[in-house]
Protein backbone atom coordinates (compact mmCIF):
# COMPACT_ATOMS: atom_id res chain seq x y z
CA UNK A 1 0.00 0.00 0.00
CA UNK A 2 2.83 2.40 0.80
CA UNK A 3 4.41 1.79 -2.57
CA UNK A 4 1.06 2.31 -4.27
CA UNK A 5 0.50 5.64 -2.60
CA UNK A 6 3.96 7.03 -3.28
CA UNK A 7 4.14 6.09 -6.96
CA UNK A 8 1.74 8.79 -8.18
CA UNK A 9 3.76 11.42 -6.38
CA UNK A 10 7.05 10.19 -7.95
CA UNK A 11 5.66 10.26 -11.54
CA UNK A 12 5.65 14.09 -11.97
CA UNK A 13 9.20 14.28 -10.62
CA UNK A 14 10.41 11.62 -13.07
CA UNK A 15 8.64 13.40 -15.91
CA UNK A 16 10.24 16.73 -15.02
CA UNK A 17 13.66 15.06 -14.80
CA UNK A 18 13.18 13.50 -18.23
CA UNK A 19 12.21 16.82 -19.74
CA UNK A 20 15.31 18.44 -18.23
CA UNK A 21 17.53 15.72 -19.68
CA UNK A 22 15.87 16.11 -23.07
CA UNK A 23 16.37 19.86 -22.92
CA UNK A 24 20.06 19.36 -22.22
CA UNK A 25 20.34 17.03 -25.20
CA UNK A 26 18.82 19.60 -27.57
CA UNK A 27 21.56 21.19 -29.66
CA UNK A 28 21.60 24.96 -30.22
CA UNK A 29 20.10 26.05 -33.54
CA UNK A 30 22.47 25.90 -36.47
CA UNK A 31 23.42 28.87 -38.59
CA UNK A 32 21.32 29.59 -41.63
CA UNK A 33 22.87 27.80 -44.64
CA UNK A 34 23.31 31.04 -46.56
CA UNK A 35 24.95 32.75 -43.59
CA UNK A 36 27.24 29.75 -43.07
CA UNK A 37 28.14 29.80 -46.76
CA UNK A 38 28.94 33.53 -46.62
CA UNK A 39 31.14 33.08 -43.54
CA UNK A 40 33.01 30.20 -45.19
CA UNK A 41 33.53 32.23 -48.37
CA UNK A 42 34.77 35.18 -46.33
CA UNK A 43 37.30 32.93 -44.60
CA UNK A 44 38.44 31.50 -47.94
CA UNK A 45 38.70 35.01 -49.39
CA UNK A 46 40.94 36.13 -46.54
CA UNK A 47 43.25 33.16 -47.17
CA UNK A 48 43.28 33.93 -50.90
CA UNK A 49 44.13 37.58 -50.26
CA UNK A 50 47.03 36.47 -48.09
CA UNK A 51 48.12 34.19 -50.93
CA UNK A 52 47.97 37.14 -53.33
CA UNK A 53 50.32 39.11 -51.07
CA UNK A 54 52.81 36.22 -51.08
CA UNK A 55 52.71 35.70 -54.83
CA UNK A 56 52.83 39.42 -55.64
CA UNK A 57 55.73 40.04 -53.28
CA UNK A 58 57.78 37.07 -54.49
CA UNK A 59 57.24 37.63 -58.21
CA UNK A 60 58.01 41.33 -57.88
CA UNK A 61 61.20 40.85 -55.88
CA UNK A 62 62.48 37.97 -58.00
CA UNK A 63 62.70 40.16 -61.11
CA UNK A 64 66.36 39.93 -62.22
CA UNK A 65 66.90 43.69 -62.14
CA UNK A 66 68.16 45.98 -59.38
CA UNK A 67 65.45 48.54 -58.51
CA UNK A 68 68.08 50.77 -56.87
CA UNK A 69 69.73 51.30 -60.26
CA UNK A 70 66.36 52.32 -61.72
CA UNK A 71 65.84 54.80 -58.88
CA UNK A 72 69.30 56.40 -58.84
CA UNK A 73 70.22 56.46 -62.49
CA UNK A 74 73.51 55.44 -64.09
CA UNK A 75 75.78 58.04 -62.48
CA UNK A 76 74.59 57.62 -58.89
CA UNK A 77 74.30 53.85 -59.27
CA UNK A 78 78.05 53.74 -59.99
CA UNK A 79 78.80 54.95 -56.44
CA UNK A 80 78.74 51.95 -54.05
CA UNK A 81 78.22 54.16 -51.00
CA UNK A 82 75.11 55.81 -52.44
CA UNK A 83 73.78 52.42 -53.51
CA UNK A 84 74.32 50.98 -50.04
CA UNK A 85 72.59 53.95 -48.37
CA UNK A 86 69.64 53.70 -50.73
CA UNK A 87 69.26 49.97 -50.18
CA UNK A 88 69.33 50.48 -46.43
CA UNK A 89 66.80 53.29 -46.63
CA UNK A 90 64.39 51.17 -48.68
CA UNK A 91 64.97 48.08 -46.55
CA UNK A 92 66.34 46.12 -49.50
CA UNK A 93 69.41 45.08 -47.51
CA UNK A 94 67.23 42.88 -45.28
CA UNK A 95 66.57 39.19 -45.99
CA UNK A 96 63.60 38.54 -48.25
CA UNK A 97 61.56 36.98 -45.44
CA UNK A 98 62.07 40.04 -43.23
CA UNK A 99 61.09 42.30 -46.12
CA UNK A 100 57.88 40.32 -46.62
CA UNK A 101 56.80 40.49 -42.99
CA UNK A 102 57.55 44.21 -42.96
CA UNK A 103 55.43 44.57 -46.09
CA UNK A 104 52.62 42.48 -44.58
CA UNK A 105 52.67 44.49 -41.35
CA UNK A 106 52.36 47.72 -43.32
CA UNK A 107 49.46 46.24 -45.31
CA UNK A 108 47.55 45.49 -42.12
CA UNK A 109 47.86 49.19 -41.29
CA UNK A 110 46.57 50.22 -44.71
CA UNK A 111 50.01 51.20 -46.01
CA UNK A 112 50.91 50.05 -49.52
CA UNK A 113 54.22 51.83 -49.43
CA UNK A 114 55.58 54.92 -51.17
CA UNK A 115 56.42 55.16 -54.85
CA UNK A 116 60.17 55.13 -55.44
CA UNK A 117 59.78 57.54 -58.36
CA UNK A 118 57.17 60.09 -57.28
CA UNK A 119 57.58 59.68 -53.47
CA UNK A 120 53.79 59.68 -53.08
CA UNK A 121 51.84 57.03 -51.16
CA UNK A 122 50.80 54.19 -53.46
CA UNK A 123 47.38 53.89 -51.83
CA UNK A 124 46.60 57.56 -52.47
CA UNK A 125 47.72 57.28 -56.10
CA UNK A 126 45.65 54.15 -56.68
CA UNK A 127 42.67 55.92 -55.09
CA UNK A 128 43.01 58.65 -57.73
CA UNK A 129 43.29 56.41 -60.80
CA UNK A 130 41.18 53.42 -59.77
CA UNK A 131 37.76 55.13 -60.26
CA UNK A 132 38.69 55.85 -63.88
CA UNK A 133 39.37 52.15 -64.52
CA UNK A 134 36.20 51.16 -62.65
CA UNK A 135 34.13 53.52 -64.81
CA UNK A 136 35.71 52.19 -67.99
CA UNK A 137 35.35 48.58 -66.83
CA UNK A 138 31.68 48.99 -65.88
CA UNK A 139 30.90 50.59 -69.24
CA UNK A 140 32.70 47.82 -71.09
CA UNK A 141 31.13 44.98 -69.10
CA UNK A 142 27.60 46.39 -69.54
CA UNK A 143 28.07 46.57 -73.31
CA UNK A 144 29.65 43.10 -73.32
CA UNK A 145 26.88 41.47 -71.31
CA UNK A 146 24.07 43.12 -73.27
CA UNK A 147 25.43 42.31 -76.73
CA UNK A 148 27.24 39.07 -75.89
CA UNK A 149 24.27 37.35 -74.26
CA UNK A 150 21.76 38.50 -76.86
CA UNK A 151 23.99 37.52 -79.79
CA UNK A 152 24.80 34.17 -78.19
CA UNK A 153 21.13 33.44 -77.56
CA UNK A 154 20.16 34.43 -81.08
CA UNK A 155 22.98 32.35 -82.56
CA UNK A 156 21.91 29.27 -80.59
CA UNK A 157 18.23 29.65 -81.50
CA UNK A 158 19.18 30.06 -85.19
CA UNK A 159 21.70 27.21 -85.13
CA UNK A 160 23.42 26.46 -88.47
CA UNK A 161 21.60 29.32 -90.22
CA UNK A 162 23.14 32.31 -91.97
CA UNK A 163 22.54 34.39 -88.83
CA UNK A 164 24.39 31.83 -86.74
CA UNK A 165 27.39 31.73 -89.06
CA UNK A 166 27.56 35.53 -89.27
CA UNK A 167 27.47 35.95 -85.48
CA UNK A 168 30.11 33.27 -84.97
CA UNK A 169 32.36 34.93 -87.54
CA UNK A 170 31.99 38.34 -85.89
CA UNK A 171 32.68 36.88 -82.46
CA UNK A 172 35.83 35.20 -83.79
CA UNK A 173 37.01 38.53 -85.20
CA UNK A 174 36.35 40.22 -81.86
CA UNK A 175 38.41 37.62 -80.01
CA UNK A 176 41.27 37.56 -82.54
CA UNK A 177 41.74 41.23 -83.41
CA UNK A 178 44.53 42.98 -81.39
CA UNK A 179 43.09 45.49 -78.94
CA UNK A 180 45.72 48.17 -79.59
CA UNK A 181 45.05 48.01 -83.35
CA UNK A 182 41.27 48.26 -82.88
CA UNK A 183 41.70 51.16 -80.45
CA UNK A 184 43.98 53.07 -82.83
CA UNK A 185 41.74 52.52 -85.87
CA UNK A 186 38.57 53.37 -83.95
CA UNK A 187 40.10 56.57 -82.57
CA UNK A 188 41.32 57.61 -86.02
CA UNK A 189 38.02 56.89 -87.77
CA UNK A 190 35.46 58.07 -85.24
CA UNK A 191 37.35 61.08 -83.91
CA UNK A 192 39.70 62.37 -86.59
CA UNK A 193 37.58 61.50 -89.64
CA UNK A 194 33.93 61.35 -88.62
CA UNK A 195 34.06 63.61 -85.53
CA UNK A 196 31.22 61.67 -83.90
CA UNK A 197 32.97 61.15 -80.55
CA UNK A 198 35.00 63.49 -78.32
CA UNK A 199 38.77 63.32 -78.15
CA UNK A 200 41.01 61.62 -75.63
CA UNK A 201 40.68 61.87 -71.87
CA UNK A 202 37.68 61.59 -69.58
CA UNK A 203 36.43 65.14 -70.18
CA UNK A 204 37.08 67.98 -72.59
CA UNK A 205 39.95 70.21 -71.38
CA UNK A 206 37.68 73.20 -70.77
CA UNK A 207 35.20 71.31 -68.60
CA UNK A 208 35.74 71.21 -64.85
CA UNK A 209 35.36 67.76 -63.26
CA UNK A 210 32.32 67.39 -60.99
CA UNK A 211 32.71 67.40 -57.18
CA UNK A 212 34.28 64.08 -56.22
CA UNK A 213 31.97 61.62 -54.50
CA UNK A 214 32.70 58.28 -56.17
CA UNK A 215 35.41 59.37 -58.62
CA UNK A 216 33.24 58.24 -61.54
CA UNK A 217 32.58 61.35 -63.61
CA UNK A 218 29.28 60.09 -65.00
CA UNK A 219 27.92 59.29 -61.54
CA UNK A 220 29.33 62.37 -59.80
CA UNK A 221 27.98 64.72 -62.47
CA UNK A 222 24.51 63.20 -62.06
CA UNK A 223 24.72 63.57 -58.28
CA UNK A 224 25.72 67.21 -58.73
CA UNK A 225 22.97 67.83 -61.29
CA UNK A 226 25.52 68.83 -63.99
CA UNK A 227 23.86 67.34 -67.05
CA UNK A 228 26.24 68.97 -69.52
CA UNK A 229 29.21 67.43 -67.72
CA UNK A 230 27.42 64.08 -67.64
CA UNK A 231 26.80 64.17 -71.39
CA UNK A 232 30.44 65.04 -72.06
CA UNK A 233 31.75 62.32 -69.72
CA UNK A 234 29.42 59.76 -71.28
CA UNK A 235 30.56 60.77 -74.76
CA UNK A 236 34.19 60.25 -73.78
CA UNK A 237 33.31 56.88 -72.23
CA UNK A 238 31.49 55.32 -75.19
CA UNK A 239 34.32 54.65 -77.66
CA UNK A 240 36.96 53.24 -75.25
CA UNK A 241 34.28 51.11 -73.59
CA UNK A 242 33.22 49.66 -76.95
CA UNK A 243 36.82 48.97 -77.94
CA UNK A 244 37.58 47.31 -74.62
CA UNK A 245 34.35 45.30 -74.83
CA UNK A 246 34.99 43.76 -78.25
CA UNK A 247 37.04 40.84 -76.97
CA UNK A 248 34.58 40.15 -74.13
CA UNK A 249 31.61 40.35 -76.51
CA UNK A 250 33.17 37.69 -78.72
CA UNK A 251 33.96 35.53 -75.70
CA UNK A 252 30.49 35.83 -74.16
CA UNK A 253 28.79 35.26 -77.51
CA UNK A 254 30.53 31.96 -78.11
CA UNK A 255 30.24 30.83 -74.50
CA UNK A 256 26.56 31.73 -74.13
CA UNK A 257 25.77 30.06 -77.47
CA UNK A 258 27.34 26.82 -76.26
CA UNK A 259 25.56 27.06 -72.91
CA UNK A 260 22.16 27.69 -74.51
CA UNK A 261 22.60 24.74 -76.87
CA UNK A 262 23.28 22.49 -73.88
CA UNK A 263 20.16 23.72 -72.05
CA UNK A 264 17.86 23.36 -75.07
CA UNK A 265 18.42 19.59 -75.08
CA UNK A 266 17.40 19.10 -71.43
CA UNK A 267 14.15 17.38 -70.45
CA UNK A 268 12.61 20.28 -68.55
CA UNK A 269 12.82 22.47 -71.66
CA UNK A 270 11.14 19.76 -73.71
CA UNK A 271 8.43 19.50 -71.05
CA UNK A 272 7.90 23.27 -71.10
CA UNK A 273 7.44 23.17 -74.87
CA UNK A 274 5.04 20.21 -74.55
CA UNK A 275 2.88 22.19 -72.13
CA UNK A 276 2.23 24.67 -74.90
CA UNK A 277 3.90 27.61 -73.13
CA UNK A 278 4.57 30.70 -75.25
CA UNK A 279 7.90 30.67 -77.06
CA UNK A 280 9.05 33.82 -75.22
CA UNK A 281 8.38 32.17 -71.85
CA UNK A 282 10.27 29.03 -72.82
CA UNK A 283 13.24 31.01 -74.13
CA UNK A 284 13.70 33.51 -71.30
CA UNK A 285 12.28 31.67 -68.28
CA UNK A 286 13.61 28.20 -68.97
CA UNK A 287 16.42 28.27 -71.55
CA UNK A 288 18.04 31.64 -70.90
CA UNK A 289 17.84 31.42 -67.12
CA UNK A 290 19.31 27.93 -67.07
CA UNK A 291 22.15 28.99 -69.34
CA UNK A 292 23.07 31.99 -67.18
CA UNK A 293 24.85 30.04 -64.43
CA UNK A 294 28.06 29.18 -66.36
CA UNK A 295 27.91 32.49 -68.22
CA UNK A 296 27.94 34.47 -64.95
CA UNK A 297 31.29 32.89 -64.11
CA UNK A 298 32.75 34.15 -67.37
CA UNK A 299 31.27 37.61 -66.76
CA UNK A 300 32.94 37.79 -63.34
CA UNK A 301 36.32 36.76 -64.71
CA UNK A 302 35.91 39.11 -67.68
CA UNK A 303 35.29 42.09 -65.42
CA UNK A 304 38.50 41.42 -63.53
CA UNK A 305 40.44 41.03 -66.76
CA UNK A 306 39.02 44.29 -68.10
CA UNK A 307 40.46 46.14 -65.11
CA UNK A 308 43.85 44.48 -65.37
CA UNK A 309 44.14 44.38 -69.16
CA UNK A 310 43.09 47.89 -70.13
CA UNK A 311 46.65 49.24 -70.41
CA UNK A 312 46.66 49.62 -74.20
CA UNK A 313 43.14 51.05 -74.38
CA UNK A 314 43.89 53.56 -71.63
CA UNK A 315 47.10 54.55 -73.38
CA UNK A 316 45.46 55.17 -76.77
CA UNK A 317 42.60 57.19 -75.29
CA UNK A 318 44.73 58.94 -72.62
CA UNK A 319 42.50 57.43 -69.96
CA UNK A 320 44.41 57.99 -66.74
CA UNK A 321 43.45 54.77 -64.97
CA UNK A 322 44.97 51.85 -63.14
CA UNK A 323 46.39 50.34 -66.33
CA UNK A 324 48.48 53.38 -67.16
CA UNK A 325 49.60 53.67 -63.55
CA UNK A 326 50.72 50.03 -63.57
CA UNK A 327 52.52 50.52 -66.89
CA UNK A 328 54.48 53.50 -65.56
CA UNK A 329 55.40 51.54 -62.44
CA UNK A 330 56.56 48.54 -64.48
CA UNK A 331 58.69 50.56 -66.89
CA UNK A 332 60.47 52.38 -64.03
CA UNK A 333 60.74 49.22 -61.86
CA UNK A 334 58.82 50.92 -59.07
CA UNK A 335 58.35 47.91 -56.76
CA UNK A 336 55.80 49.44 -54.33
CA UNK A 337 53.62 50.49 -57.27
CA UNK A 338 53.85 47.06 -58.92
CA UNK A 339 53.00 45.26 -55.69
CA UNK A 340 50.17 47.68 -54.89
CA UNK A 341 48.54 47.29 -58.30
CA UNK A 342 48.95 43.52 -58.21
CA UNK A 343 47.33 43.35 -54.78
CA UNK A 344 44.39 45.55 -55.83
CA UNK A 345 43.71 43.51 -58.96
CA UNK A 346 43.92 40.27 -56.97
CA UNK A 347 41.45 41.58 -54.39
CA UNK A 348 39.09 42.68 -57.18
CA UNK A 349 39.14 39.18 -58.68
CA UNK A 350 38.41 37.63 -55.27
CA UNK A 351 35.54 40.02 -54.51
CA UNK A 352 33.99 39.59 -57.95
CA UNK A 353 34.08 35.80 -57.64
CA UNK A 354 32.56 36.06 -54.15
CA UNK A 355 29.68 38.14 -55.56
CA UNK A 356 29.28 35.70 -58.47
CA UNK A 357 28.92 32.78 -56.04
CA UNK A 358 26.13 34.65 -54.23
CA UNK A 359 24.34 35.46 -57.48
CA UNK A 360 24.22 31.78 -58.46
CA UNK A 361 21.50 31.00 -55.93
CA UNK A 362 19.27 33.82 -57.14
CA UNK A 363 19.60 32.86 -60.80
CA UNK A 364 19.27 29.08 -60.58
CA UNK A 365 17.45 27.29 -57.72
CA UNK A 366 19.46 24.13 -58.40
CA UNK A 367 22.61 25.67 -56.94
CA UNK A 368 21.08 27.34 -53.91
CA UNK A 369 22.71 26.49 -50.62
CA UNK A 370 20.87 23.76 -48.76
Amino acid sequence: MAEATTAPHDAPAASASGEADAAQRIKPPKLHPLLRFILIRIGISIILIWGVTVVTFLLTNLVPTDPVAAILGDRAAADPEIVAQTREKLGLDQPLLVQYFTYLGNLLQGDLGVSNQTRTPVLASIGQVFPASIELGIGAILISVLLGLLLGLLSALKQNSIVDHAIRTLSLIGISAPTFWIATVAYFVFFFKLRVVPGAGRLDPWITPPPKVTGLYTVDSLLAGQMATFANALGHLVLPSCVLALFTIGLLTRFSRSSVLDIIRLDYVTAAKAKGLPARTVVFKYIFRGALVPVITVVGLAFGSLLSGAVLTETVFAWNGLGQYAYRGATTLDLPVIMGVGLVIGVVYILVNFIVDLIYGFVDPRVRVR
